[in-house]
């Protein structure tokens, strides 16, 4: 593909990634910000597998937006990514919706600069924060008020069902896990799923399963 065949590409992809999702022009520019950084730190550093622009509008960005069909984004105040790596899905959720406090869970080094870098480049330091422990240290030290929990690509439920321990602060919370269309959940987790939404990124099929105490 020659360099020009390759930019026009990718600026259609950015255009279809506005009318499928509704961007208004400052989180486009947000997005082609992030972007941007993911592409040039993932040339020094493994920050994630996906490193050309389109496949990052479609496999973090779209896929970490599809929260939105599975629950009204306005009925959430505070959200926990666990494993948050790159950002996904904290970091688009809170550049699309603006009233929303994120909390990243990471603890690679090289990771948090970079998430931190993002967070600085994107104005969003009143939004986001990062908790630089790992999940059973936050489980156990922490006490936030929080609506939400995600995991994409990160632990396992069976991991993640901590927080529905009778002690935990969070035994109240919503736990979104991203899957694939095919996942199915194990006897310790199948008690625990309340619902399953399927959605499409691109050709590829996936589900959020949303799981309660």
């Amino acid at each position: 593909m020659t360099k020009n065949a390759s930019a026009a590409k990718i600026e259609q992809r950015w255009l279809q990634f506005i009318n499928q999702d509704s961007l208004s022009n400052e989180e486009l520019a947000r997005f082609k910000t992030y972007a941007k950084l993911l592409y040039e730190w993932n040339q020094k550093f493994n920050i994630t597998a996906v490193e050309d622009i389109p496949a990052i509008i479609s496999h973090h960005f779209q896929d970490s937006l599809r929260l939105s069909t599975a629950i009204n984004m306005q009925d959430i105040k505070t959200l926990v990514d666990v494993g948050s790596g790159g950002g996904f899905p904290g970091i688009p959720l809170a550049i699309k919706w603006p009233h929303l406090q994120v909390i990243l869970i990471e603890v690679s080094h090289k990771k948090i600069q970079f998430l931190e870098e993002v967070i600085g480049q994107l104005g969003l330091e009143d939004q986001v924060s990062i908790y630089d422990k790992d999940w059973r240290t936050f489980l156990r030290t922490s006490d936030f008020d929080i609506d939400v929990i995600c995991a994409r690509a990160s632990l396992q439920p069976e991991e993640l069902l901590r927080m529905f321990k009778p002690g935990s602060p969070y035994k109240d919370a919503l736990l979104v896990y991203y899957a694939s269309k095919q996942w199915e959940p194990s006897e310790k987790v199948r008690p625990f799923i309340q619902e399953y939404v399927t959605y499409k990124v691109g050709h590829k099929s996936r589900r959020l399963a949303l799981l309660k105490r």
